[in-house]
């Protein structure tokens, strides 16, 4: 990237920073002039993100934390240009704070990761092949599988969310919240009434007869002991024993 956004002097005042040695009385308000002279680089960066749900102001706040760093990093001796030290430091800060403030719903840094990186071989392939890439060439382009793929582009729905009260329908005169499903009890309760029939099977016929008349004809265990012939507190301990083969064959 070009450093046509900052001028001459700022270039001159990094290289001073870095001949003042770390105990000079100067260096403090050295080390301000410089980060100032370089702000317009980091405020050029922020601006590349604008738009994508963050204020303007934070990423330009974000930059300048990516911009201090590359100042305190910097060597002069090593021979590198400033710019390819702050550049990517100031834009690892910016994409570190959309990957960790912004998505909706946490999902792990993995899929975080393979978003971005799914994104970016997106506009790559789309400039090099001429088309949109499929899931097979983005899979080939970041050398991995297309389950891969598919399960960031999954992750990827986590990093914005919809009101559930967003209007819906041909006149929107409807929320989307009131659209959503709910657990349907009735599809449980048939599915446990298919398997009570085999359930019951299990149990000896003194022991059908006796849920029966507790659970279908609603006797007390006294009416229940008068009927069969046996005491109440008998009766208590069949049902008891019933229940425990009818949890157990259910499996619950």
């Amino acid at each position: 990237m070009s450093t046509s956004v900052v001028t001459q002097d700022a270039a001159d005042l990094l290289n001073e920073l870095s001949r003042t040695a770390p105990d000079d009385a100067r260096r403090a308000r050295l080390r301000e002039r410089v980060i100032e002279a370089w702000l317009p680089l980091a405020q050029h960066l922020a601006r590349r993100y604008n738009g994508r749900g963050e204020p303007l102001g934070d990423l330009t706040q974000v930059a300048m934390v990516g911009l201090i760093k590359a100042v305190d990093r910097y060597d002069a001796e090593r021979g590198v240009d400033f710019a390819a030290l702050a550049v990517p430091t100031v834009l690892g800060e910016i994409r570190r704070h959309f990957r960790d403030r912004t998505w909706m719903v946490r999902v792990p840094r993995r899929l975080q990761e393979l978003r971005m990186a799914i994104t970016s071989a997106n506009n790559e392939l789309t400039h090099t092949l001429g088309r949109a890439p499929t899931v097979a060439d983005i899979a080939a382009h970041l050398e991995t599988t297309e389950e891969e793929i598919l399960e960031g582009l999954e992750g990827a729905r986590a990093y914005a969310a919809t009101s559930l009260s967003m209007p819906v329908g041909a006149e929107g005169d409807a929320e989307l919240g009131e659209t959503l499903g709910a657990i349907d009890e009735g599809f449980e309760n048939a599915e446990l009434r298919v398997a009570l029939g085999p359930a019951l099977a299990t149990l000896d016929e003194r022991e059908q007869r006796i849920l029966t008349l507790r659970f279908y004809g609603n006797q007390t265990q006294q009416e229940i002991a008068e009927q069969v012939g046996i005491s109440q507190m008998h009766v208590s301990r069949l049902i008891t024993r019933a229940l425990v083969k009818l949890r157990s064959h259910l499996g619950s």
